[in-house]
């Protein structure tokens, strides 16, 4: 396509994880295996996987935490605060390492694992997913405030001082952290109620809220980054649905359905899916947002199942 134009954001470090797991899940719905040994300018998919994975460990891994670095971003978000438009990693970035980008990695590993064939390969990717979920919850996990840590900072922090950044909780780095198996039960539900109260205290719609509290006026550079707007504290279907689906897995089927209402709720209202929302539930950025589409018509798919699969038993069972 000479006529159309494309860039790699290079703050962020979720593509190689998020290649990997849309081949997975390419190969779950058709049922085709027959893509891996596809060529790609010479390479097959199988070993351009591999490749992707190596790319994370041999360029943005920290051997002393033993985790996986981006540049400094909100959450899951892939702006950084040192520039207006924020999606390059330069001399002015500050490295650190978050929950998202390593529980995307430990998905992806799983999602390899249950591709490849190789036993030298799998012994390899086990190993390095065992320690990478070891060190998510050595150094990522706040057990005093049953959250995730927003960042540990690899060359200092951008923000001011006598911003509490600690406080701040992650709603889509937790409801991607479910995903990968990195909490148990009991923190999946105490992870819930703090959504829940974070949507409350900011007057918010859905716990599709991003964070909570935001980053005060002035922290990004991009203007678009302003309290309760994009990805400092917008509200996004696009991972409020992903917790939906994973409170569905994890038994919570009731408060699955209760979270999910708003969400549909607004999208029936206005006729589309808005890729984010106001923090008065008004619909902003892309009418057809096919990230939000897909995560919510998953949500309802998982939920209509556990229906069939249930009927005439308690909507807490399993």
């Amino acid at each position: 396509a000479p006529d159309l134009l494309a860039h790699k954001n290079t703050v962020e470090t979720d593509q190689e994880s998020s290649l990997v797991q849309a081949i997975r899940k390419y190969i779950t719905v058709t049922g085709d295996r027959s893509i891996l040994d596809e060529k790609v300018d010479g390479v097959t998919v199988r070993e351009r996987m591999a490749r992707a994975l190596d790319y994370v460990l041999k360029h943005r891994f920290d051997p002393e935490h033993g985790l996986v670095w981006g540049a400094t971003t909100m959450d899951w978000g892939d702006v950084q605060p040192e520039h207006k438009w924020g999606v390059e990693l330069d001399e002015n970035s500050h490295r650190t390492l978050d929950i998202y980008d390593n529980a995307m990695f430990l998905i992806a590993i799983n999602d390899y694992l249950s591709l490849v064939n190789d036993a030298a390969q799998s012994a390899h990717w086990r190993k390095v997913r065992d320690g990478l979920r070891a060190n998510v919850r050595k150094h990522l996990w706040d057990e005093k405030r049953r959250k995730f840590i927003p960042h540990i900072y690899l060359d200092g922090s951008p923000f001011p001082k006598d911003f509490d950044e600690a406080a701040v909780y992650y709603h889509g780095g937790t409801a991607v952290a479910v995903e990968a198996g990195l909490l148990s039960r009991d923190e999946i539900e105490d992870s819930l109620r703090q959504m829940v109260d974070n949507v409350l205290r900011a007057g918010a719609g859905s716990i599709g809220l991003t964070l909570y509290p935001v980053y005060p006026q002035g922290s990004f550079k991009n203007p678009i980054m302003a309290p309760y707007s994009y990805q400092n504290g917008g509200d996004w279907c696009w991972f409020g649905g992903r917790m939906i689906r994973e409170l569905t897995r994890a038994g919570l089927v009731e408060e699955a359905w209760r979270e999910l209402k708003p969400m549909v709720t607004r999208v029936l209202r206005h006729g589309d899916f808005h890729e984010w929302w106001s923090l008065d539930n008004q619909p902003r950025g892309s009418k057809q947002y096919r990230g939000s589409a897909g995560v919510l018509g998953m949500a309802i798919v998982e939920l209509v199942a556990w229906a069939q699969q249930n009927q005439g038993t308690s909507p807490q069972a399993p």
